[in-house]
Protein backbone atom coordinates (compact mmCIF):
# COMPACT_ATOMS: atom_id res chain seq x y z
CA UNK A 1 0.00 0.00 0.00
CA UNK A 2 1.31 4.12 -1.08
CA UNK A 3 0.12 7.46 -1.73
CA UNK A 4 2.89 8.83 -3.16
CA UNK A 5 3.30 11.77 -5.72
CA UNK A 6 4.96 11.42 -9.21
CA UNK A 7 6.52 14.46 -10.11
CA UNK A 8 7.04 13.12 -13.96
CA UNK A 9 3.16 12.44 -14.10
CA UNK A 10 2.20 15.12 -12.31
CA UNK A 11 -0.44 13.26 -10.47
CA UNK A 12 -0.55 10.85 -7.23
CA UNK A 13 0.19 7.29 -7.24
CA UNK A 14 -2.14 5.42 -5.38
CA UNK A 15 -0.61 1.97 -4.82
CA UNK A 16 1.20 3.04 -8.23
CA UNK A 17 -1.78 3.49 -10.01
CA UNK A 18 -2.46 7.15 -11.21
CA UNK A 19 -5.11 8.61 -8.49
CA UNK A 20 -7.14 12.01 -8.36
CA UNK A 21 -9.45 12.91 -5.20
CA UNK A 22 -12.14 15.17 -4.93
CA UNK A 23 -13.38 15.50 -1.40
CA UNK A 24 -15.03 17.53 0.98
CA UNK A 25 -14.52 18.79 4.53
CA UNK A 26 -16.38 17.19 7.56
CA UNK A 27 -15.58 18.81 11.19
CA UNK A 28 -17.04 16.23 13.46
CA UNK A 29 -16.77 18.78 16.19
CA UNK A 30 -19.45 20.89 14.56
CA UNK A 31 -21.85 17.63 14.06
CA UNK A 32 -23.35 15.93 16.76
CA UNK A 33 -22.30 12.42 16.96
CA UNK A 34 -25.36 10.67 15.88
CA UNK A 35 -25.45 12.49 12.67
CA UNK A 36 -21.70 11.70 11.97
CA UNK A 37 -22.86 8.55 9.74
CA UNK A 38 -25.76 10.63 7.85
CA UNK A 39 -23.20 13.34 6.72
CA UNK A 40 -20.34 11.26 5.68
CA UNK A 41 -22.71 8.62 3.72
CA UNK A 42 -24.18 11.56 2.37
CA UNK A 43 -20.97 13.41 1.04
CA UNK A 44 -20.15 9.25 -0.26
CA UNK A 45 -23.50 9.17 -2.11
CA UNK A 46 -22.46 13.05 -4.11
CA UNK A 47 -19.30 10.66 -5.05
CA UNK A 48 -16.78 11.88 -3.00
CA UNK A 49 -14.01 9.71 -2.71
CA UNK A 50 -12.46 11.60 0.30
CA UNK A 51 -13.05 14.05 3.01
CA UNK A 52 -10.81 16.25 4.50
CA UNK A 53 -10.98 15.85 8.47
CA UNK A 54 -9.95 18.94 10.95
CA UNK A 55 -8.25 18.14 13.83
CA UNK A 56 -9.05 20.74 16.90
CA UNK A 57 -6.35 21.09 19.50
CA UNK A 58 -8.08 23.18 22.11
CA UNK A 59 -10.95 21.22 21.38
CA UNK A 60 -9.33 18.24 22.41
CA UNK A 61 -6.87 20.30 25.12
CA UNK A 62 -8.88 22.45 26.71
CA UNK A 63 -6.60 22.98 30.05
CA UNK A 64 -3.00 22.65 29.55
CA UNK A 65 -1.89 18.99 29.92
CA UNK A 66 -5.57 18.11 30.21
CA UNK A 67 -6.75 15.83 27.21
CA UNK A 68 -10.32 14.91 26.04
CA UNK A 69 -11.29 12.34 23.60
CA UNK A 70 -14.42 11.07 24.85
CA UNK A 71 -18.57 11.41 23.31
CA UNK A 72 -18.14 14.02 20.29
CA UNK A 73 -14.61 14.33 20.43
CA UNK A 74 -13.74 10.55 19.86
CA UNK A 75 -11.71 11.64 16.55
CA UNK A 76 -10.63 8.01 16.77
CA UNK A 77 -14.07 6.64 16.43
CA UNK A 78 -14.91 9.44 13.89
CA UNK A 79 -12.41 8.34 11.56
CA UNK A 80 -12.87 4.49 12.25
CA UNK A 81 -16.27 5.21 10.95
CA UNK A 82 -14.80 7.21 7.44
CA UNK A 83 -13.14 4.08 6.87
CA UNK A 84 -16.12 1.88 7.52
CA UNK A 85 -18.03 3.79 4.72
CA UNK A 86 -15.17 3.69 2.29
CA UNK A 87 -14.12 7.34 2.10
CA UNK A 88 -10.21 8.00 2.12
CA UNK A 89 -9.20 11.11 4.46
CA UNK A 90 -6.92 14.22 4.14
CA UNK A 91 -6.18 14.91 7.79
CA UNK A 92 -5.81 18.32 9.23
CA UNK A 93 -4.23 18.55 12.77
CA UNK A 94 -2.81 21.56 12.60
CA UNK A 95 -1.16 22.74 15.44
CA UNK A 96 -3.33 26.07 13.55
CA UNK A 97 -6.31 24.82 10.99
CA UNK A 98 -8.60 28.30 11.00
CA UNK A 99 -11.93 26.83 10.20
CA UNK A 100 -13.45 30.18 11.87
CA UNK A 101 -12.91 28.76 15.18
CA UNK A 102 -11.29 30.67 17.98
CA UNK A 103 -7.50 31.66 17.29
CA UNK A 104 -7.90 28.72 14.56
CA UNK A 105 -8.30 25.89 17.21
CA UNK A 106 -4.56 26.75 18.39
CA UNK A 107 -4.72 26.48 22.09
CA UNK A 108 -5.72 29.27 24.49
CA UNK A 109 -2.70 29.67 26.28
CA UNK A 110 -2.94 31.66 29.38
CA UNK A 111 -1.68 35.32 29.41
CA UNK A 112 -1.63 34.91 25.64
CA UNK A 113 1.41 32.63 26.42
CA UNK A 114 0.74 29.83 23.62
CA UNK A 115 0.14 31.00 20.46
CA UNK A 116 0.95 32.04 17.17
CA UNK A 117 1.17 35.50 18.14
CA UNK A 118 4.39 35.14 19.63
CA UNK A 119 6.01 34.51 16.12
CA UNK A 120 8.36 35.96 14.46
CA UNK A 121 10.49 34.11 17.48
CA UNK A 122 8.41 31.36 18.63
CA UNK A 123 8.73 31.02 22.42
CA UNK A 124 10.12 27.97 23.95
CA UNK A 125 6.98 27.68 25.82
CA UNK A 126 4.63 27.33 22.33
CA UNK A 127 6.82 25.05 20.95
CA UNK A 128 6.62 23.00 24.12
CA UNK A 129 3.08 23.02 24.24
CA UNK A 130 3.04 22.27 20.33
CA UNK A 131 5.40 19.04 20.83
CA UNK A 132 3.15 18.00 24.13
CA UNK A 133 0.15 17.99 21.67
CA UNK A 134 1.42 16.50 19.09
CA UNK A 135 2.87 13.77 20.94
CA UNK A 136 -0.53 12.68 21.98
CA UNK A 137 -2.50 12.88 18.52
CA UNK A 138 0.06 11.76 16.35
CA UNK A 139 0.22 8.23 17.85
CA UNK A 140 -2.98 7.72 17.50
CA UNK A 141 -3.28 8.52 14.06
CA UNK A 142 -0.19 6.49 12.62
CA UNK A 143 -1.39 3.26 12.68
CA UNK A 144 -4.51 4.87 10.36
CA UNK A 145 -2.22 5.86 7.53
CA UNK A 146 -2.66 4.38 4.54
CA UNK A 147 0.72 2.75 4.35
CA UNK A 148 -0.50 1.23 7.64
CA UNK A 149 -3.54 -0.15 6.67
CA UNK A 150 -5.41 2.38 7.09
CA UNK A 151 -7.56 5.33 5.06
CA UNK A 152 -5.88 8.49 5.71
CA UNK A 153 -3.52 9.10 2.45
CA UNK A 154 -2.02 12.62 3.63
CA UNK A 155 -1.69 14.88 6.24
CA UNK A 156 -1.37 18.96 6.34
CA UNK A 157 1.07 20.93 8.29
CA UNK A 158 -0.05 24.17 9.30
CA UNK A 159 -2.40 25.95 7.65
CA UNK A 160 -2.28 28.92 5.21
CA UNK A 161 1.23 30.31 6.65
CA UNK A 162 1.67 32.67 4.58
CA UNK A 163 -0.85 34.70 5.33
CA UNK A 164 0.83 35.19 8.77
CA UNK A 165 3.16 38.20 8.73
CA UNK A 166 6.42 36.10 10.26
CA UNK A 167 7.25 34.28 7.49
CA UNK A 168 9.56 31.63 10.45
CA UNK A 169 10.80 28.66 7.83
CA UNK A 170 12.55 27.53 11.36
CA UNK A 171 8.71 26.96 12.61
CA UNK A 172 7.90 25.37 10.03
CA UNK A 173 11.11 23.05 9.96
CA UNK A 174 10.74 22.40 13.28
CA UNK A 175 6.87 21.22 12.89
CA UNK A 176 8.01 19.02 9.78
CA UNK A 177 10.70 17.52 12.11
CA UNK A 178 8.17 16.61 14.62
CA UNK A 179 5.59 15.44 12.02
CA UNK A 180 8.53 13.10 10.28
CA UNK A 181 9.62 11.84 13.65
CA UNK A 182 5.83 11.00 14.78
CA UNK A 183 4.61 9.64 11.51
CA UNK A 184 7.24 8.32 9.49
CA UNK A 185 9.16 9.36 6.07
CA UNK A 186 6.42 7.39 3.81
CA UNK A 187 3.49 9.77 4.94
CA UNK A 188 2.74 12.27 2.38
CA UNK A 189 2.92 15.90 3.87
CA UNK A 190 1.23 19.12 2.50
CA UNK A 191 0.46 22.51 3.22
CA UNK A 192 -1.73 24.76 1.94
CA UNK A 193 -1.82 28.61 1.34
CA UNK A 194 -3.53 31.27 -0.60
CA UNK A 195 -2.42 31.67 -4.03
CA UNK A 196 -0.71 34.93 -3.79
CA UNK A 197 3.48 34.62 -4.36
CA UNK A 198 3.78 36.10 -1.11
CA UNK A 199 1.39 33.84 0.76
CA UNK A 200 2.63 30.67 -1.13
CA UNK A 201 6.65 32.16 -0.42
CA UNK A 202 5.84 32.15 3.48
CA UNK A 203 3.91 29.72 3.76
CA UNK A 204 5.93 26.72 1.93
CA UNK A 205 8.64 24.22 2.65
CA UNK A 206 11.12 21.93 0.87
CA UNK A 207 9.91 18.47 2.50
CA UNK A 208 5.84 20.20 2.22
CA UNK A 209 4.05 19.54 -1.25
CA UNK A 210 2.66 22.82 -1.72
CA UNK A 211 -0.98 23.45 -2.51
CA UNK A 212 -3.40 26.13 -2.86
CA UNK A 213 -6.96 27.80 -1.77
CA UNK A 214 -9.63 29.44 -3.83
CA UNK A 215 -12.85 29.38 -4.68
CA UNK A 216 -15.44 29.98 -7.48
CA UNK A 217 -14.20 33.79 -8.43
CA UNK A 218 -10.98 32.92 -8.90
CA UNK A 219 -9.37 32.38 -12.35
CA UNK A 220 -8.70 28.39 -12.02
CA UNK A 221 -5.61 28.97 -14.76
CA UNK A 222 -3.94 31.76 -12.68
CA UNK A 223 -4.36 30.23 -9.46
CA UNK A 224 -2.98 27.15 -10.33
CA UNK A 225 -0.41 29.52 -11.96
CA UNK A 226 0.58 30.19 -8.51
CA UNK A 227 1.12 26.87 -7.11
CA UNK A 228 3.45 25.92 -10.66
CA UNK A 229 5.68 28.75 -9.23
CA UNK A 230 6.75 26.48 -6.29
CA UNK A 231 5.91 23.47 -7.28
CA UNK A 232 6.82 22.94 -11.28
CA UNK A 233 5.78 19.40 -11.33
CA UNK A 234 3.46 16.95 -8.92
CA UNK A 235 -0.65 16.82 -8.97
CA UNK A 236 -2.34 20.50 -9.33
CA UNK A 237 -4.29 20.95 -5.67
CA UNK A 238 -6.62 23.28 -4.61
CA UNK A 239 -7.22 21.90 -1.27
CA UNK A 240 -10.18 24.31 0.33
CA UNK A 241 -12.32 25.12 -2.44
CA UNK A 242 -14.63 27.30 -1.11
CA UNK A 243 -18.19 26.92 -1.92
CA UNK A 244 -19.87 29.48 -0.51
CA UNK A 245 -18.78 31.94 2.47
CA UNK A 246 -19.23 32.53 6.57
CA UNK A 247 -21.77 34.69 7.58
CA UNK A 248 -21.13 37.90 10.62
CA UNK A 249 -23.40 39.30 12.81
CA UNK A 250 -25.17 42.12 11.56
CA UNK A 251 -23.86 41.50 7.59
CA UNK A 252 -26.06 40.08 5.00
CA UNK A 253 -26.72 36.31 4.88
CA UNK A 254 -23.78 35.13 2.06
CA UNK A 255 -24.43 33.18 -0.55
CA UNK A 256 -22.68 31.80 -3.98
CA UNK A 257 -24.52 30.05 -6.84
CA UNK A 258 -25.05 26.87 -7.43
CA UNK A 259 -24.15 27.10 -11.05
CA UNK A 260 -20.71 28.86 -10.24
CA UNK A 261 -19.38 26.60 -8.05
CA UNK A 262 -20.27 23.94 -10.11
CA UNK A 263 -18.56 25.92 -13.18
CA UNK A 264 -15.16 26.42 -11.21
CA UNK A 265 -15.18 22.60 -9.97
CA UNK A 266 -15.98 21.46 -13.47
CA UNK A 267 -12.91 23.42 -14.91
CA UNK A 268 -10.57 22.53 -12.22
CA UNK A 269 -11.60 18.98 -13.14
CA UNK A 270 -10.83 19.19 -16.43
CA UNK A 271 -7.23 20.15 -15.69
CA UNK A 272 -6.60 16.93 -13.86
CA UNK A 273 -7.08 18.56 -10.56
CA UNK A 274 -7.53 17.43 -6.73
CA UNK A 275 -10.03 19.07 -4.96
CA UNK A 276 -11.28 19.56 -1.34
CA UNK A 277 -14.44 21.74 -1.18
CA UNK A 278 -16.18 22.96 1.97
CA UNK A 279 -19.25 20.46 1.78
CA UNK A 280 -21.07 20.05 4.90
CA UNK A 281 -22.63 23.55 7.19
CA UNK A 282 -21.61 23.03 10.55
CA UNK A 283 -23.95 24.31 13.70
CA UNK A 284 -24.23 24.28 17.49
CA UNK A 285 -21.89 26.80 20.66
CA UNK A 286 -18.65 25.63 20.21
CA UNK A 287 -16.41 28.90 20.51
CA UNK A 288 -16.72 30.66 17.00
CA UNK A 289 -13.96 32.28 15.84
CA UNK A 290 -14.16 35.99 14.12
CA UNK A 291 -12.00 37.75 11.40
CA UNK A 292 -10.50 41.41 11.23
CA UNK A 293 -11.69 43.08 8.24
CA UNK A 294 -10.90 46.57 9.49
CA UNK A 295 -13.05 45.97 12.36
CA UNK A 296 -13.52 43.17 14.66
CA UNK A 297 -16.24 40.66 12.50
CA UNK A 298 -17.64 37.76 14.84
CA UNK A 299 -19.46 34.61 13.11
CA UNK A 300 -22.58 33.69 13.67
CA UNK A 301 -23.71 30.70 15.66
CA UNK A 302 -24.65 28.78 12.45
CA UNK A 303 -22.01 28.83 10.23
CA UNK A 304 -23.70 27.94 7.26
CA UNK A 305 -21.56 28.74 4.95
CA UNK A 306 -24.06 28.62 1.83
CA UNK A 307 -23.06 24.82 1.92
CA UNK A 308 -24.32 21.91 -0.12
CA UNK A 309 -25.38 20.27 3.06
CA UNK A 310 -26.87 22.07 5.37
CA UNK A 311 -26.56 22.50 9.21
CA UNK A 312 -29.45 20.25 9.55
CA UNK A 313 -27.74 17.68 7.35
CA UNK A 314 -29.91 18.16 4.46
CA UNK A 315 -28.88 18.19 0.83
CA UNK A 316 -29.22 21.04 -1.26
CA UNK A 317 -29.63 22.35 -4.74
CA UNK A 318 -25.70 22.86 -4.93
CA UNK A 319 -25.15 19.18 -3.54
CA UNK A 320 -27.06 17.40 -6.29
CA UNK A 321 -25.23 20.35 -9.31
CA UNK A 322 -21.79 19.13 -7.57
CA UNK A 323 -22.58 15.33 -7.74
CA UNK A 324 -24.01 16.00 -11.80
CA UNK A 325 -20.51 17.53 -12.50
CA UNK A 326 -18.47 14.25 -10.68
CA UNK A 327 -20.41 12.26 -12.71
CA UNK A 328 -18.63 13.54 -15.95
CA UNK A 329 -15.37 12.28 -14.28
CA UNK A 330 -15.87 9.32 -12.51
CA UNK A 331 -18.66 6.65 -11.61
CA UNK A 332 -21.04 7.86 -8.95
CA UNK A 333 -22.48 5.46 -6.32
CA UNK A 334 -25.28 3.16 -6.97
CA UNK A 335 -27.78 4.17 -4.64
CA UNK A 336 -29.68 6.58 -4.55
CA UNK A 337 -28.94 9.99 -1.90
CA UNK A 338 -30.44 9.64 1.41
CA UNK A 339 -33.00 12.12 2.12
CA UNK A 340 -33.08 15.30 3.93
CA UNK A 341 -33.63 14.48 7.90
CA UNK A 342 -37.32 14.59 9.08
CA UNK A 343 -38.05 17.94 11.05
CA UNK A 344 -40.59 18.14 13.57
CA UNK A 345 -42.76 21.48 14.04
CA UNK A 346 -43.60 21.28 17.98
CA UNK A 347 -43.30 25.18 18.14
CA UNK A 348 -46.46 24.80 16.85
CA UNK A 349 -48.18 22.62 19.08
CA UNK A 350 -49.56 23.81 22.26
CA UNK A 351 -47.85 21.16 24.05
CA UNK A 352 -43.94 22.49 22.72
CA UNK A 353 -44.68 26.35 22.93
CA UNK A 354 -42.83 26.87 26.78
CA UNK A 355 -44.21 29.06 29.52
CA UNK A 356 -41.27 31.22 30.59
CA UNK A 357 -40.62 32.09 34.35
CA UNK A 358 -38.05 34.87 35.08
CA UNK A 359 -35.97 32.26 37.45
CA UNK A 360 -33.44 35.37 38.38
CA UNK A 361 -31.56 38.49 37.32
CA UNK A 362 -27.74 37.05 36.54
CA UNK A 363 -26.80 38.93 39.65
CA UNK A 364 -28.67 37.00 42.06
CA UNK A 365 -26.98 33.79 41.34
CA UNK A 366 -23.23 34.68 41.48
CA UNK A 367 -23.00 32.27 44.22
CA UNK A 368 -24.11 29.42 41.80
CA UNK A 369 -21.88 30.56 38.49
CA UNK A 370 -19.01 31.05 40.60
CA UNK A 371 -18.79 29.06 43.18
CA UNK A 372 -14.78 30.07 44.29
CA UNK A 373 -15.75 33.44 44.49
CA UNK A 374 -14.25 36.63 42.79
CA UNK A 375 -10.79 37.65 42.42
CA UNK A 376 -9.55 41.02 43.96
CA UNK A 377 -7.53 43.40 41.82
CA UNK A 378 -6.77 47.01 41.81
CA UNK A 379 -7.34 46.88 37.96
CA UNK A 380 -9.54 44.83 35.75
CA UNK A 381 -7.81 40.87 34.53
CA UNK A 382 -8.05 39.79 31.06
CA UNK A 383 -10.18 36.44 30.69
CA UNK A 384 -6.59 35.10 29.78
CA UNK A 385 -5.28 36.12 32.90
CA UNK A 386 -7.57 34.63 35.24
CA UNK A 387 -7.78 31.19 33.22
CA UNK A 388 -11.18 31.33 31.44
CA UNK A 389 -11.34 30.99 27.73
CA UNK A 390 -14.78 31.52 26.74
CA UNK A 391 -18.38 32.69 28.26
CA UNK A 392 -18.62 35.52 30.68
CA UNK A 393 -16.76 37.01 32.92
CA UNK A 394 -17.98 39.58 35.53
CA UNK A 395 -16.48 42.76 36.86
CA UNK A 396 -17.47 44.86 39.96
CA UNK A 397 -16.35 47.58 41.53
CA UNK A 398 -18.48 50.67 43.25
CA UNK A 399 -18.36 54.34 42.55
CA UNK A 400 -16.00 56.40 44.27
CA UNK A 401 -17.69 59.40 44.67
CA UNK A 402 -21.54 61.38 44.17
CA UNK A 403 -22.58 61.39 40.43
CA UNK A 404 -25.61 63.73 40.85
CA UNK A 405 -24.72 65.32 37.51
CA UNK A 406 -24.84 62.77 34.55
CA UNK A 407 -21.10 61.25 34.15
CA UNK A 408 -19.52 59.89 31.38
CA UNK A 409 -18.65 56.23 32.03
CA UNK A 410 -15.84 55.16 29.43
CA UNK A 411 -13.46 53.07 27.91
CA UNK A 412 -10.75 53.61 26.10
CA UNK A 413 -9.96 52.39 22.37
CA UNK A 414 -10.31 48.31 21.92
CA UNK A 415 -11.36 47.97 26.09
CA UNK A 416 -13.69 46.01 25.80
CA UNK A 417 -13.55 42.82 24.35
CA UNK A 418 -16.12 42.22 23.49
CA UNK A 419 -19.06 43.06 24.76
CA UNK A 420 -19.96 45.00 28.20
CA UNK A 421 -23.37 44.98 29.45
CA UNK A 422 -23.51 47.37 32.37
CA UNK A 423 -25.39 47.28 35.35
CA UNK A 424 -25.75 50.30 38.37
CA UNK A 425 -27.46 48.99 41.64
CA UNK A 426 -28.67 45.88 39.38
CA UNK A 427 -30.31 48.16 36.78
CA UNK A 428 -29.43 47.94 33.29
CA UNK A 429 -27.54 50.96 32.28
CA UNK A 430 -27.05 50.03 28.25
CA UNK A 431 -24.39 48.20 26.48
CA UNK A 432 -20.59 48.59 25.67
CA UNK A 433 -19.25 47.06 22.72
CA UNK A 434 -15.99 46.29 21.10
CA UNK A 435 -15.49 48.67 17.67
CA UNK A 436 -19.00 50.36 18.65
CA UNK A 437 -20.65 52.50 21.83
CA UNK A 438 -17.87 52.68 24.66
CA UNK A 439 -19.16 55.29 26.60
CA UNK A 440 -22.38 55.89 28.79
CA UNK A 441 -24.23 58.12 31.14
CA UNK A 442 -24.31 57.30 34.37
CA UNK A 443 -26.05 58.61 37.85
CA UNK A 444 -25.25 57.49 41.43
CA UNK A 445 -24.15 57.40 44.95
CA UNK A 446 -20.98 57.15 46.59
CA UNK A 447 -20.55 53.54 46.95
CA UNK A 448 -23.50 52.37 44.60
CA UNK A 449 -22.66 49.25 43.05
CA UNK A 450 -21.56 48.98 39.60
CA UNK A 451 -21.25 45.91 37.17
CA UNK A 452 -20.17 44.49 33.89
CA UNK A 453 -20.96 41.61 32.12
CA UNK A 454 -18.06 41.18 29.69
CA UNK A 455 -18.86 38.30 26.95
CA UNK A 456 -16.69 36.70 24.72
CA UNK A 457 -17.69 36.72 21.42
CA UNK A 458 -15.23 34.84 19.79
CA UNK A 459 -11.24 35.02 18.87
CA UNK A 460 -10.21 36.44 15.52
CA UNK A 461 -9.11 33.05 13.97
CA UNK A 462 -7.16 34.41 10.80
CA UNK A 463 -4.36 36.76 9.88
CA UNK A 464 -1.96 39.17 11.90
CA UNK A 465 -4.12 40.01 14.69
CA UNK A 466 -4.99 36.64 15.98
CA UNK A 467 -3.66 37.24 19.69
CA UNK A 468 -7.07 38.14 20.55
CA UNK A 469 -7.70 38.74 24.94
CA UNK A 470 -10.84 39.25 25.86
CA UNK A 471 -12.70 41.33 29.03
CA UNK A 472 -11.79 44.52 29.97
CA UNK A 473 -8.62 45.40 28.63
CA UNK A 474 -8.10 48.67 29.82
CA UNK A 475 -9.73 50.36 33.08
CA UNK A 476 -13.16 51.84 33.44
CA UNK A 477 -12.94 55.33 33.59
CA UNK A 478 -15.90 57.72 35.71
CA UNK A 479 -15.36 61.75 33.27
CA UNK A 480 -11.51 60.46 32.74
CA UNK A 481 -11.11 59.16 36.46
CA UNK A 482 -9.69 55.54 36.24
CA UNK A 483 -11.94 53.34 38.65
CA UNK A 484 -10.30 50.65 40.53
CA UNK A 485 -10.63 48.36 43.11
CA UNK A 486 -12.35 45.38 41.42
CA UNK A 487 -13.78 42.16 42.15
CA UNK A 488 -13.75 39.68 39.10
CA UNK A 489 -16.13 36.74 39.17
CA UNK A 490 -15.32 33.81 36.05
CA UNK A 491 -18.51 32.68 35.57
CA UNK A 492 -19.41 28.47 34.67
CA UNK A 493 -22.18 29.00 33.15
CA UNK A 494 -21.91 25.90 31.40
CA UNK A 495 -21.13 23.92 34.05
CA UNK A 496 -23.94 25.03 36.28
CA UNK A 497 -26.75 24.56 33.71
CA UNK A 498 -25.22 20.74 32.80
CA UNK A 499 -25.25 20.10 36.62
CA UNK A 500 -29.30 20.98 36.26
CA UNK A 501 -29.36 24.25 37.62
CA UNK A 502 -31.63 26.08 37.68
CA UNK A 503 -34.09 23.22 36.96
CA UNK A 504 -32.98 21.43 40.02
CA UNK A 505 -33.05 24.32 42.17
CA UNK A 506 -35.72 25.51 44.83
CA UNK A 507 -38.05 27.71 42.41
CA UNK A 508 -37.37 31.69 42.54
CA UNK A 509 -40.37 33.98 42.35
CA UNK A 510 -40.14 36.13 39.47
CA UNK A 511 -40.35 40.36 39.33
CA UNK A 512 -41.47 39.86 35.44
CA UNK A 513 -39.49 40.70 32.64
CA UNK A 514 -37.21 43.98 32.89
CA UNK A 515 -33.99 44.95 31.20
CA UNK A 516 -30.28 42.87 31.45
CA UNK A 517 -29.17 40.48 31.91
CA UNK A 518 -31.53 37.38 33.39
CA UNK A 519 -32.42 33.96 33.44
CA UNK A 520 -35.77 32.43 32.04
CA UNK A 521 -36.42 28.69 32.25
CA UNK A 522 -39.43 26.35 31.06
CA UNK A 523 -40.14 23.59 29.77
CA UNK A 524 -42.05 21.88 26.50
CA UNK A 525 -43.02 18.12 25.25
CA UNK A 526 -42.24 16.95 21.91
CA UNK A 527 -44.54 14.20 21.07
CA UNK A 528 -43.55 10.38 20.32
CA UNK A 529 -40.44 10.63 17.85
CA UNK A 530 -37.70 13.66 19.04
CA UNK A 531 -36.87 14.84 15.25
CA UNK A 532 -34.61 17.73 14.39
CA UNK A 533 -36.36 21.62 14.69
CA UNK A 534 -35.44 24.77 14.81
CA UNK A 535 -36.10 28.01 17.87
CA UNK A 536 -36.98 31.40 16.91
CA UNK A 537 -36.91 34.29 19.14
CA UNK A 538 -39.29 36.64 18.06
CA UNK A 539 -39.00 39.87 20.47
CA UNK A 540 -36.22 38.28 22.38
CA UNK A 541 -32.54 40.67 21.87
CA UNK A 542 -29.68 38.88 22.69
CA UNK A 543 -28.64 35.60 24.87
CA UNK A 544 -27.62 31.94 24.40
CA UNK A 545 -30.26 28.49 24.91
CA UNK A 546 -29.50 25.57 26.24
CA UNK A 547 -32.07 23.22 25.89
CA UNK A 548 -31.29 19.87 28.32
CA UNK A 549 -28.71 21.27 29.59
CA UNK A 550 -27.17 21.51 25.78
CA UNK A 551 -25.37 24.84 24.61
CA UNK A 552 -27.18 25.42 21.55
CA UNK A 553 -25.40 28.86 21.06
CA UNK A 554 -26.09 32.64 20.64
CA UNK A 555 -29.25 34.21 19.05
CA UNK A 556 -29.61 37.80 18.23
CA UNK A 557 -31.92 38.60 16.08
CA UNK A 558 -31.67 42.26 16.28
CA UNK A 559 -28.52 42.12 14.52
CA UNK A 560 -29.29 39.02 12.80
CA UNK A 561 -28.78 37.88 9.86
CA UNK A 562 -29.37 34.56 11.97
CA UNK A 563 -32.73 34.36 12.82
CA UNK A 564 -32.99 30.52 14.13
CA UNK A 565 -30.87 28.43 16.46
CA UNK A 566 -30.78 24.10 14.68
CA UNK A 567 -31.84 21.97 17.45
CA UNK A 568 -31.27 18.17 16.77
CA UNK A 569 -33.65 15.61 17.43
CA UNK A 570 -30.35 13.71 19.32
CA UNK A 571 -30.66 16.45 22.24
CA UNK A 572 -34.56 16.42 22.91
CA UNK A 573 -36.23 13.50 25.29
CA UNK A 574 -39.45 11.93 23.92
CA UNK A 575 -42.58 11.92 26.34
CA UNK A 576 -41.15 13.30 28.67
CA UNK A 577 -41.01 17.31 29.29
CA UNK A 578 -37.24 18.81 28.00
CA UNK A 579 -35.85 21.92 30.30
CA UNK A 580 -35.44 25.07 28.37
CA UNK A 581 -33.47 27.76 29.80
CA UNK A 582 -32.57 31.10 28.41
CA UNK A 583 -29.50 33.83 28.99
CA UNK A 584 -31.45 37.21 27.96
CA UNK A 585 -28.82 39.58 27.86
CA UNK A 586 -30.25 43.15 27.12
CA UNK A 587 -34.43 42.99 27.51
CA UNK A 588 -37.08 40.09 27.27
CA UNK A 589 -39.97 40.03 25.26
Amino acid sequence: RSFQLDFEEDCFRKDGVPFRYISGSIHYARVPRPAWRDRLLKMYMSGLSTVQVHIPWNYHEPLPGVYDFAGDRDVEAFLDLTAELGLLVILRPGPYICAEWEMGWLWVGWGGGCSRAELPSPSPAYLAAVDSWLHVLLPKIKPRLYQHGGNIISVQVENEYGSYYACDYEYLRHLLGSFRALLGNEVLLFTTDGSQVEELRCGTLQGLYATVDFGPDSNVTEAFGAQRRVEPKGPLVNSEYYTGWLDYWGEAHASTSAGRVARGLEDMLQLGASVNMQVVTWWGAQPRGADFKDQYKPVTTSYDYDAPLSEAGDPTEKLFAIRTVISKFQALPVRLMPPATPKSRTAWLPRARPSFLQYADLLDVLDVLCPLGPIQSQFPLTFEAIKQAHGFVLYRTRLPRDVLDPATLGAPPHGVCDRGYVMLQQEYQGTLERDGQTTLRVTGRAGDTLDVLLENMGRISFGANISDFKGLLGNLSLDSSPLSNWLIYPLAIDTAIQQGWPHAALPKSSRGSRAGPAFYTGTFETPGITWDTFVKFPGWSKGQLWINGFNLGRYWPRRGPQQTLFVPGSVLHAGRPNNITVLELEGAP
